[in-house]
C-alpha cells in the first residue's frame, strides 16, 4: 500500500507490529478482541497517517466466537482489511518522553464502507528513531453496513471501542 511511497529525506516511521484491541460492551456480556499486527506508516513531514490492520487476526480468545465474527459479520473472505488513511490536523513538536496531543483527520474503512473520522490521540518521541502512537475511537457497526446478531443481541454492542498503541520506527531511506 502507501508504505511503498516513501520519498527521501522524510522522516517517516512505520510499524508492523503495532496493537489493536476493541472492546464489546453489551448488556449481558463484555468481551475483547485484540491483535499485534497493525501496519502503519507515519509521515511527519507531510502529515500522512495510514494505518491498517489484517481483520483475520483479530483474536477475541474463543475461537468459535472469532470464527462466526469473521464469516458471518465481518466477511473477512471479501472484506480482510480494516484502515485509516488521513492527514495530521494537530501536532507540534515532539519531545523526548513527552506526550504531544494530535487530531487526525481521514477515512475509516471497514466491510467495503468508508466514513470520515477525526482521531485523537498522542504521540511521544521515545528516542531519535521511535516514536509511540495510543489513541482510540468508537466504531459504530450499523455504520458500515455490519448488522447485530438478532438472536444474539446480547452478546454484541453496536458501537465498538478501538484502543491503538504502536512503536512506529524511523524507515531509513
Amino acid at each position: 500500500m502507501l508504505l511503498l511511497c516513501l520519498h527521501a529525506g522524510a522522516q517517516q516511521y512505520r510499524t508492523e507490529s503495532g496493537a489493536v484491541e476493541f472492546l464489546s460492551t453489551a448488556a449481558l456480556n463484555e468481551f475483547t478482541g485484540e491483535s499485534g499486527q497493525l501496519n502503519g506508516l507515519l509521515d511527519m513531514d507531510s502529515g500522512l497517517v495510514d494505518f491498517y490492520i489484517d481483520l483475520n487476526t483479530l483474536d477475541t480468545g474463543i475461537g468459535l466466537r472469532d470464527r462466526h465474527m469473521r464469516d458471518n459479520y465481518l466477511e473477512t473472505k471479501k472484506y480482510p482489511f480494516a484502515e485509516f488513511t488521513g492527514k495530521l490536523e494537530k501536532s507540534g513538536p515532539l519531545e523526548v518522553n513527552k506526550p504531544t496531543e494530535v487530531q487526525a483527520r481521514g477515512t475509516f474503512t471497514l466491510h467495503g464502507k468508508e466514513k470520515s473520522l477525526n482521531i485523537t490521540g498522542t504521540l511521544t518521541r521515545l528516542s531519535p528513531s521511535e516514536i509511540l502512537l495510543e489513541t482510540g475511537f468508537q466504531v459504530t457497526l450499523g455504520d458500515f453496513d455490519i448488522e447485530i446478531p438478532k438472536l444474539m443481541f446480547y452478546e454484541l454492542s453496536e458501537t465498538q471501542t478501538v484502543t491503538i498503541q504502536a512503536r512506529l520506527q524511523k524507515v531509513d531511506l
